[in-house]
């Protein structure tokens, strides 16, 4: 009998290159997060032994979890980031300046770790608000404690761990929306909009604290940025796509210098020096202006299109300028907004573009 050939076309199944390596990220990562779970869970039964705490409020569990999140999450994100610094796209990083490496490790570590205990809170305030007068018992707040802990580990840990400067930009929007947010929900005066935007700084509690941790953060988290910017900026000048061999420089300088004064406006807040304050901010303004308008000349080189962007950036503050004054259509709180939105709106698109450029023309 003629065996007859199969008309069935064979597979073939082609496993990614990096394929080792995010399995064993992701081994990591559960480690991690299973670690972190064991610690928070121990945690728990030592603080709530004999409790019946809230979800929120007071010594309640979610204030514990989010501390525990914020404490076992530093961790995860200095050892996924330390470790990730021998991967063949992060091995630039080998070659930083000690005290660089470390403000860059740092401010990633911080940044992820206050995303997590800021949503942290938000959900167990959620959940306290939708279950109002619930307690729980010990065993509900040791499986509680430890869930969240080890969930918000494994995604710092896989975040930090595959860190890029697309992925940097996302997280500064993010961390600054989140943190600011919860400042103005949880602020101690209810009209603090009729002011302006410091006076989120100036209430004293918990709510002025976080807004002013949260510029200073923000403010190191940019001049974090002037490493990526850097590199980026370099690579471009390489490949010839810039023009200037000196933009990198002076870009990134400029990028220092914004992320210094806006965490001298958290260092500083308005009730402790009205007019050292006022420095900060303003100067930290004046910088970006300056930056946009020289942008054509100190980037040239770059897609005519991304001036575009700068021109209508400008255009904007200076429209929403005009209507906080003479126009008077604005308060300073609103102008101040969406000032905010407008310079960390241009961060994000200027980061994401250059790191589009220097990755698509490798």
């Amino acid at each position: 009998m003629t065996e007859q050939a199969s008309d069935t076309p064979a597979v073939s199944v082609t496993v990614p290159a990096d394929s080792p390596r995010r399995l064993a990220n992701e081994s990591e990562a559960l480690v991690a997060a299973s670690s972190a779970a064991v610690v928070a869970g121990m945690t728990a039964l030592l603080i709530f032994s004999g409790r019946t705490p809230p979800l929120w409020g007071g010594v309640s569990l979610g204030l514990v979890t989010a501390a525990a999140v914020l404490v076992l999450g530093l961790v995860a994100a200095y050892i996924g980031y330390w470790r990730s610094r021998y991967l063949p796209d992060q091995q630039w990083r080998l070659g930083l300046p000690p005290w660089k490496f470390i403000v860059d490790a740092s401010t990633v570590a911080l940044v992820h770790a206050l995303i997590s205990a800021i949503a942290t809170i938000a959900v167990f305030l959620l959940l306290q608000r939708s279950f109002q007068g619930l307690t729980v018992d010990i065993y509900a707040a040791t499986v509680g404690m430890a869930v969240a802990s080890g969930l918000a580990v494994y995604w710092i840990y896989l975040s930090v761990y595959d860190i890029s400067t697309r992925k940097l930009s996302g997280l500064l929007v993010l961390f600054m929306v989140m943190s600011i947010v919860a400042s103005m929900a949880t602020s101690q005066d209810p009209k603090w909009w009729e002011y302006h935007f410091s006076q989120l700084g100036t209430l004293g509690g918990a709510s002025s604290g976080l807004f002013n941790l949260s510029l200073i953060v923000a403010g190191f988290f940019i001049t974090t940025f002037a490493v990526y910017l850097d590199r980026d900026l370099r690579t471009l000048i390489d490949q010839g796509v810039l023009v200037n061999p000196w933009s990198a420089g002076l870009c990134s300088g400029a990028f220092v210098v914004m992320g210094l004064l806006l965490a001298g406006v958290g260092v500083v807040p308005l009730s402790v020096s009205f007019l050292i304050h006022t420095l900060f901010a303003s100067g930290m303004a004046v910088v970006f202006i300056l930056l946009l308008l020289a942008s054509p000349f100190i980037l040239r080189g770059l897609p005519r299109r991304f001036f575009l962007v700068c021109g209508s950036f400008l255009t904007a503050l200076i429209v929403s300028l005009a209507l906080f004054y003479p126009v008077g259509y604005f308060n300073l709180t609103a102008f101040e907004l969406i000032a905010f939105v407008i310079i960390y709106g241009w961060i994000a698109v200027f980061i994401r573009l250059l790191d589009a450029l220097a990755t698509g023309n490798d």
